[in-house]
């Protein structure tokens, strides 16, 4: 098969917008019956830098049509199959988008950049362009496309440096992986990394349209074909016009797996060494991060706690399994300093144990029973160190981390242990500490910047509110009787999110949705998260 790549002059003039979209559609138009894949680079409906959101999107409004229309046209007199990224319009904006064509001109295929950049995110008061990303935060699968017998993948610019979807991707078998792109800011050496290793480790040809920003500039461009073996066919660095090449491909890369190996793909050979518990967070079973997590929410307080002993794996894993967004649970630490999840500072509610859990080394507590005072059948029960509830759930569901203590301050050993765990488990972005002391709250924000904070009542339940807003705090988590719906707007005024504790009748739950509460603890979590949506269905939220 015969493949071109187009790389046409990016201006960062938007005053030059009309001549860069002029100079693609020539160079679309110099396109003849001899090919079989043409490739047009991102946003060929943005052919030039934008000033603004407004801007932006004027230059999507005016063009978005016509290069969907041409390259329909182009598919058609050309007989080939044309990949062009051009926005797609939904309910919730415009996304950044590769649409398939088939050699007829039907569209047969539409990506969605997995990784939306930045830039397309933020808000326009941040600075952004503010798409429709809503999709990316939703769990799935490779995307691919089967044309003409061909499995296609994709990757858009931002995709490129998640080396961790390239394992995926190769687990569908693809054949030959699209890539519209910008990636505006990195050198040529390092695309041809890039661009190589994903040929190499993915056993599929790599057909990469960019944009050039000048024939003299060391930073873009590299619109390329490149083969499975991650031999370089095209690589037109910043030169402006196409590359093409003749591919085969079907064709594969073979290799010895290992040292005496049989013959397999790159891949392959991986797979059989592969040891995932020893990387990040990742897969399909991984909620979206606190900040994008949607409310209002439902929190497992200290678990599902009436069907299994409350902070406990057990409940843990039952309210996790039943769809927890959160749950919630408090920590202490031993003498030997251990970090162990239990409500009361004493043992005597909850265990066989007598005294304060500060006053036992870990081995001690281990000693007494946690389970059998909740029921017979949880016998036996050992109290949980933190390390395994994220060995368990981290990732899985958000965390309401309550650590407690006596003081005004806490030991900043134990703090720096805390957050050292959460970053091991990789779930800074699933957690947030739920603190009480004014002392302890700048501690931690101190220790650890980038993991929010909910502010607890403590001895002041009716300033938590003014408590949150001095601090610049992330939540309050409001108490009992002690709040109101003067309480909750001023929070929202300050962009502070609203927990309460607790509401464990569907009434109590409604009326704190209805007052706008963001987030509920319930002890009874099934019961509170059936009326939650029950609520929310009846009222369309």
């Amino acid at each position: 098969m015969k493949v071109t790549v187009i790389q046409p002059y990016y201006s960062f003039d938007e005053g030059e917008t009309d001549r860069c979209y002029r100079d693609m559609i020539k160079l679309l138009d110099e396109c003849d019956e001899s090919l079989d894949i043409i490739v047009l680079p991102e946003y060929s409906d943005v052919p030039a830098s934008q000033s603004s959101k407004k801007k932006f999107h004027e230059s999507i409004e005016q063009r978005n049509a016509d290069i969907l229309k041409r390259a329909k046209e182009t598919a058609v007199r050309c007989g080939a199959i044309v990949f062009v990224n051009a926005a797609y319009k939904t309910e919730g904006g415009w996304r950044n988008t590769t649409h398939a064509i088939d050699r007829q001109g039907n569209v047969v295929g539409r990506y969605f950049k997995a990784h939306p950049a930045p830039s397309e995110v933020k808000t326009e008061r941040e600075g952004g362009n503010e798409l429709d990303v809503a999709y990316s935060y939703e769990d799935g699968e490779p995307y691919t496309v089967e044309i003409e017998g061909i499995r296609f993948g994709f990757m858009t610019c931002y995709d490129f440096y998640f080396y961790e979807s390239y394992a995926p991707l190769a687990l569908k078998n693809v054949d030959v992986i699209i890539g519209c792109s910008h990636q505006r800011t990195d050198r040529h050496s390092a695309l041809e990394i890039i661009n190589r290793f994903l040929s190499y480790h993915t056993n599929a040809y790599l057909i990469r349209s960019s944009v050039s920003l000048g024939e003299d500039s060391p930073v873009c461009g590299c619109s390329c074909i490149v083969a499975p073996d991650g031999e370089v066919l095209v690589d037109m660095k910043s030169k402006i016009g196409r590359g093409t090449a003749e591919i085969d491909p079907k064709k594969k890369y073979y290799k010895a797996a290992g040292f005496r190996g049989k013959e397999k793909a790159h891949y392959e050979y991986i797979e059989e060494g592969r040891r995932p518990w020893l990387y990040r967070n990742g897969g399909r079973g991984v909620v979206p991060f606190d900040s994008v997590m949607k409310y209002p929410r439902v929190c497992a307080h200290r678990g599902f706690n009436t069907v299994a002993p409350e902070n406990s794996l057990p409940a843990f894993g039952a309210a996790v399994a039943l769809g927890a967004e959160e749950i919630e649970f408090d920590l202490w630490t031993t003498r030997d300093g251990e970090i162990v999840s239990c409500h009361d500072r004493t043992l005597e509610r909850v265990s066989d144990g007598v005294g304060n859990i500060d006053d036992y080394t870990y081995d001690e507590l281990l000693k007494f029973d946690f389970g059998a005072k909740f029921g017979e059948k949880f016998r036996g029960l050992k109290i949980v160190k933190f390390s395994e509830i994220l060995k368990k759930f981290a990732g899985r569901t958000v965390m309401n981390i309550h650590v407690k203590t006596p003081e005004d301050t806490y030991d900043e050993a134990a703090i720096r242990k805390i957050v050292s765990l959460i970053r091991e488990y990789d779930a800074a972005k699933h957690v947030y500490f739920m603190l009480s002391p004014d002392g302890v709250i700048e501690q931690f924000k101190r220790i650890a910047p980038d993991i929010p904070i909910c502010v607890g009542a403590g001895t002041d339940p009716w300033g938590i509110v003014d408590r949150a807003i001095k601090h610049g705090c992330y939540k309050v988590q409001l108490f009992g009787k002690y709040y109101n719906k003067e309480m909750v707007d001023k929070a929202h005024a300050h962009g502070i999110l609203c927990n309460v504790f607790y509401a464990d009748t569907p009434e109590k739950a409604i009326a704190d949705l209805e007052m706008g509460i963001d987030t509920i603890l319930t002890n009874d979590y099934l019961t509170i998260s059936n009326a939650v949506k029950e609520y929310l269905s009846k009222n369309d939220l």
